[in-house]
């Protein structure tokens, strides 16, 4: 059998392992950030119903440009947007990878303020762009003076924000990102992969779209919405930005049951996001309970928790995954990643922390 090493493959991605998580068969699975509650069953069969419609067509090739769903899509954001600034693919990921298509590429760099989403530099490194890793503060909070000098040093045709930031979980200040605007001499993206769970108080970037034809904002289905199967990431710009994203858009890039499946979806937002908050009350209560047993932890506007272990955080990462419990060794050292999930969830989760902890002092 070929061996990679075989392979005429590019230099830069000779030794490099493929993005993902563990998949293991636990009893308690916390470690992807997927919404733990199971699509409501009026849900269910309303999305069969809207692909079910599609099956005698499927000779045909779906509508390439997705216009009913991007209206769906803007619909449901506000803020004024229409269709023409909405774009949709199969995961913010690959509307990220196709910004970078269209901004980046050889010659040109991205950045990100790292610890961040881990696929970012990853995205830049597929499509020939140079990745610049900033970094965060010693409690990796982002300041806008921080950021401001970070953007003027690099000067990168893209600049990356997380908010809420994965994988701290806390969401940006409003004034770090008007401050990079002002800034940077390219293309201002802000993932709000997380943005349904903020905190009360919590402002999008969708708030400042209109006057800022350089920022783009990109969101998922795959969290709040709990459709992470569905595979479906948007984002929300000026419409000259949709308008160059499709000139790197894989033809038919969307399929149509991908585009039924969502619409009906979107059709049933509130029965779908109805557990957001039962969500973000399981997450307030990792926080406060981690806290309670003087864990240091990172305060979070997502549907997960970042805390500190006292120690090697592989260690403590077996050791929960030994008692049924899988979360996410992000590669930060000290630190693991634990998704809000159901109550339940959350109580087998605590009470392997807790039995860590007693193992580690006897």
């Amino acid at each position: 059998m070929t061996g990679l090493d075989e392979l005429p493959i590019r230099d830069d991605l000779r030794g490099l392992s493929p993005y993902g998580a563990p998949q293991l068969d636990v009893p308690v699975r916390l470690n992807t950030n997927e919404n733990s509650y199971p699509v409501p069953e009026p849900v269910v069969e309303a999305i069969g119903k809207a692909v079910a419609a599609e099956l005698r067509d499927l000779n045909r090739y779906p509508d390439r440009d997705a216009l009913a769903l991007r209206a769906d899509l803007a619909g449901y954001l506000g803020h004024g947007l229409t269709a023409e600034g909405v774009w949709a693919a199969n995961g913010s990921n690959e509307v990220q990878q196709q910004l970078l298509q269209v901004f980046g590429g050889p010659g040109r760099s991205a950045l990100g303020f790292t610890p961040a989403y881990s696929m970012h530099p990853l995205l830049a490194l597929g499509t020939g762009t140079r990745w610049e890793p900033a970094r965060r503060g010693a409690d990796f909070g982002l300041t806008a003076q921080e950021a401001v000098s970070q953007v003027r040093q690099h000067r990168p045709d893209v600049v990356f924000l997380c908010s809420p930031n994965n994988p701290t979980g806390t969401a940006l200040d409003p004034a770090v990102i008007a401050a990079v605007l002002d800034v940077a001499p390219g293309m201002v993206v802000v993932d709000e992969a997380y943005a349904e769970f903020a905190r009360p108080g919590t402002v999008s970037a969708l708030a400042v779209l209109a006057g800022h034809p350089r920022l783009v904002v990109t969101r998922t289905m795959s969290k709040a919405f709990g459709f992470a199967g569905g595979r479906l990431g948007y984002l929300a710009a000026d419409p000259a930005v949709v308008a160059a994203v499709q000139l790197v858009r894989l033809p038919y890039h969307l399929s149509a049951l991908t585009q039924a499946a969502a619409r009906a979806a979107l059709a049933h937002r509130d029965a779908l996001l109805g557990t957001v908050a039962a969500i973000m009350e399981q997450r307030d209560r990792i926080v406060t309970e981690l806290r309670h047993r003087g864990l240091r932890v990172a305060d979070s506007d997502a549907n997960f928790v970042l805390y500190e272990v006292g120690g090697d955080q592989s260690v403590a990462w077996r050791a929960l995954l030994a008692h049924g419990v899988l979360v996410r060794d992000v590669g930060l050292p000290g630190w693991l990643r634990v998704t809000a999930g159901t109550p339940a969830e959350t109580d087998a989760f605590l009470a392997a922390v807790d039995r860590m902890l007693s193992e580690a002092a006897a």
